[in-house]
């Protein structure tokens, strides 16, 4: 009996549709791709066949002083799964990595410095306190 069930089961997994779990981005091929790599900078771009593009380059600034770095530029374009079009273009260097795009999100706008505020800080600016004595111990 114990067979039985042990056989019926594998011929209903092997008879289970399964297609819903394969993706199908995986038999996605490169249709083209370049690359220029030298000691001080490089390039590339890719594109495959399911509409993913990509490209970058960068170059090594301030070359043997102490503070050398690299500053990379880049963009990438592809389809989400929810079909819409995410487009992101972006800069890292000595100032981080910074992004954009449509689809990131944005901070609210700055909301002016109350006037209130703005009295009292520029009261401390034009009225700066006294140089405190330095305090005897005993």
């Amino acid at each position: 009996m114990k067979s039985f069930v042990a056989v019926l089961a594998l011929v209903a997994l092997a008879a289970a549709d399964v297609s819903h779990l394969q993706n199908p981005e995986a038999g996605a091929q490169i249709v083209k791709q370049e690359a220029d790599v030298g000691p001080e900078s490089f390039a590339y771009n890719y594109e495959t066949s399911n509409g993913i593009v990509g490209q970058e380059s960068g170059a090594l600034k301030n070359v043997g002083r102490e503070d050398e770095a690299i500053s990379v530029q880049g963009a990438n374009k592809y389809t989400a799964p929810g079909g819409e079009v995410i487009a992101l273009t972006y800069t890292a260097d000595e100032n981080g990595y910074q992004p954009q795009g449509a689809h990131l999100p944005t901070p609210p706008p700055a909301e002016p410095i109350p006037e209130y505020i703005a009295r009292a800080i520029e009261y401390i600016r034009t009225h700066p306190p006294a140089p405190e004595s330095p305090v005897k111990r005993f």
